[in-house]
């Protein structure tokens, strides 16, 4: 992999990528809350175009608060024999973005959202679906479930992108994307 052989724009070439890879949107996100301490799970990826990497959960959530205190974040695409890392701010998607997406989940997922108080203790499973319940028959039928005031969409916007290819002998190739005054640069990295 050489530097001229990649896009000179980062999110075209990681959409290259991403599509031949054939993902199911899983990523590993890394955040941090104001105590410095850092913190990663695997989210969805639920968009990707050039303001940046959405994902959607509960503002409440660990990751929520984490984000609300330090936002800024870390993103990492993983599949063999490639990995895409990502840095850079984090802002929340609009409303009317995450409305849209929200009216995509599957109804299962709407109530869900609605019954669980994400990252809180809770104390069992019986807990969680009595709650479950609740919120089934409170929008029950055909009523349309509406998205929660504190369940949002979130978006990684980038500052640095870099892209890294397996080679043997740890001899691997990485091409590192900075964006300086909107604009991308690039260089190839030691391994």
């Amino acid at each position: 992999m050489d530097v001229d052989d990649l896009d000179h724009d980062p999110i075209a070439q990681f959409l290259a990528w991403y599509e031949v890879a054939g993902l199911e949107g899983t990523v590993c996100l890394a955040t941090a809350g104001a105590d410095g301490a850092p913190d990663a799970r695997m989210v969805l990826l639920k968009g990707v175009d050039d303001r940046g990497f959405a994902f959607y959960t509960n503002e409440a959530s660990a990751k929520g608060a984490q984000i609300a205190a330090n936002p800024r974040a870390a993103l990492v695409f993983h599949w063999s024999p490639r990995q895409v890392r990502v840095r850079g701010r984090v802002e929340a998607v609009d409303d009317a973005e995450a409305d849209a997406y929200w009216s995509t989940r599957p109804r299962g997922a709407q109530l869900g959202a609605w019954a669980s108080r994400q990252s809180s203790v809770i104390a069992s499973r019986i807990e969680l679906e009595a709650r479950l319940a609740e919120v089934a028959a409170r929008f029950s039928g055909d009523v349309p479930v509406p998205r929660p005031p504190y369940w949002r969409g979130y978006r990684v916007v980038p500052d640095e992108i870099e892209f890294w290819h397996h080679r043997d002998d740890r001899l691997h190739d990485r091409v590192f994307y900075r964006r300086v005054d909107g604009t991308w640069s690039r260089a190839r990295l030691s391994p």
